[in-house]
């Protein structure tokens, strides 16, 4: 699938993936950072922002989509970063293609399986059930402005800032109507297959590509407890802990995200 992408800057590629509901658009203000010193590729992976709309969407479409993607803009190898779902893809397509990736940055996520540990995200903005239910229930053909649709989902989603983000997704149509950028039914219905774990070509989970797993301080997502189980997959693997940060960390703390990724890939 061919995706949409925006560049910003010059000089050794680096590839930014975004989250479930997100897009290239909510990593424009990090991408013209990172712009100063790399030539960034910001996608909208499918399903997702302006590219295109497919009945499939799992780590292996969406990690071939990122092959076609080197494919046709002649890239042999580069730097890849990925946030919660991108950072799943990035982690699944670096194990499938070391050879084209030279340092690998994880924001968020880790490799494992969520599908038994949703209860643990329950209490958090991160629910996807009750996201989806949210996102599902408001009546996209009759509201005539976006209050409407806050309203509706604030019933399932307490946190305004993650309404507004999640709400970044609709379109207004030339006739005053509103449509979902997000193919929301299929994105609903695959929601186990993205909480499942990685799984990788030649089901080698073992990557020795330099890594960064950067974890919001506030997050669940990346127990301290487990980071024995990341170095096991990624032997030359860091973690870094960006403090009084949620599960997304590049919007909360972009200041301390762009210090953190700088230095890793300076260094």
């Amino acid at each position: 699938m061919k995706l949409y992408y925006r560049e910003f800057g010059h000089g050794f590629p680096l590839i930014v993936l975004h989250g479930l509901y997100g897009s290239s658009d909510n990593w424009v203000t990090i991408g013209k950072e990172l712009g100063l010193h790399f030539r960034v590729i910001l996608i909208d992976q499918r399903n997702h922002g302006q590219s295109p709309h497919s009945n499939e969407h799992n780590y292996k479409v969406l990690s071939n989509d990122l092959f076609e993607l080197f494919d046709n803009l002649q890239i042999e190898k580069a730097n890849l970063l990925g946030h919660s779902m991108g950072g799943k893809v990035a982690m699944q397509f670096t194990i499938d293609h070391s050879e084209k990736i030279s340092s690998l940055i994880v924001v968020d996520i880790a490799p494992w399986s969520y599908l038994n540990e949703n209860n643990s995200l329950r209490q958090s903005d991160t629910d996807h059930y009750q996201i989806l239910k949210g996102l599902l229930s408001i009546p996209i053909d009759t509201i005539s402005t976006r209050a409407e649709a806050d309203e509706k989902l604030s019933l399932w989603v307490k946190s305004e800032k993650t309404r507004q983000f999640l709400l970044k997704n609709l379109k207004r149509e030339d006739n005053g109507s509103f449509k979902w950028r997000l193919n929301l039914p299929i994105i609903a219905s695959n929601i186990d297959s993205l909480l499942e774990g990685i799984n990788p070509a030649n089901n080698e989970i073992h990557c020795k590509t330099k890594t960064l797993f950067v974890k919001g301080g506030l997050s669940n997502y990346i127990p301290y407890d487990r980071v024995e189980e990341i170095k096991k997959i990624f032997s030359e693997s860091k973690l870094v802990t960006i403090g009084e940060a949620g599960h997304w960390v590049h919007a909360e703390k972009p200041t301390d995200f762009l210090i953190a990724i700088n230095h890793f890939l300076n260094h």
